[in-house]
């Protein structure tokens, strides 16, 4: 058995405080998806974990790239028809979540997710490379599949078919726009006294701001 009672670390990096929060958590979001930018060690800021309930009532996490925010939401790309698009589609309360470790943040996200309009999907598709759009297309996604040369293989009859072509999107892949309801932002401070504030959306669509304890 391996004992991990000893990794322990001192957070010390930064802190949050009341006394300048922006009146929306998008702007706080964006400040510090900024300074993690600019801190120039994460090899994708964008990397974050989508929770959902699946099918079985079992929750499920995984981890995707998050493609765009807005002051709406958070943009990402999916197969419709995916185990993750099946959980959304009977029950689209879910959760993402980015931990940023340079910087000893986190920042979890309830939220619920609707599908961007079929525009939104296509300017998106067109933009991915050659090879991305072709896999998009010829992958079941979380199906069972017979073998790794079973993929391949229509792979390469794919890239056969649409040498020259345009490649469309398919209908059952696209992007969801997940909109907040609450979001936490959480960073590190020594002593295990983390800072965590936490925004709700309120009726009014305002936002309410408390700290909760560490």
């Amino acid at each position: 058995m391996n004992d991990l009672s000893n990794y322990r670390r001192s957070y010390e990096k930064s802190q949050l405080t009341e006394d300048n929060l922006p009146d929306g958590p998008i702007t706080l979001f964006r400040d510090w998806f900024k300074e993690v930018e600019d801190f120039g060690t994460a090899a994708e800021v964008n990397a974050m974990t989508v929770s959902t309930i699946g099918l079985d009532g079992f929750p499920k996490s995984r981890v995707v790239l998050l493609k765009q925010f807005t002051y709406e939401g958070f943009i990402f790309y999916t197969n419709y028809n995916s185990e993750k698009g099946k959980a959304i589609a009977a029950n689209p309360n879910l959760c993402l979540s980015f931990f940023w470790h340079e910087l000893e943040r986190q920042v979890i996200i309830k939220g619920v997710a609707e599908k961007v309009a079929a525009n939104v999907s296509d300017g998106y598709f067109e933009s991915r490379p050659e090879g991305s759009r072709l896999g998009a297309v010829v992958s079941p996604q979380s199906e069972v599949i017979p073998s790794r040369e079973y993929l391949e293989n229509n792979l390469k009859e794919l890239e056969h078919g649409y040498q020259g072509k345009e490649i469309p999107r398919p209908e059952y892949w696209g992007g969801y726009i997940v909109k907040p309801v609450e979001m936490e932002f959480w960073q590190g401070r020594p002593n295990r006294l983390h800072d965590r504030i936490r925004y709700k959306l309120q009726e009014d669509h305002s936002w309410r701001t408390d700290r909760l304890a560490p």
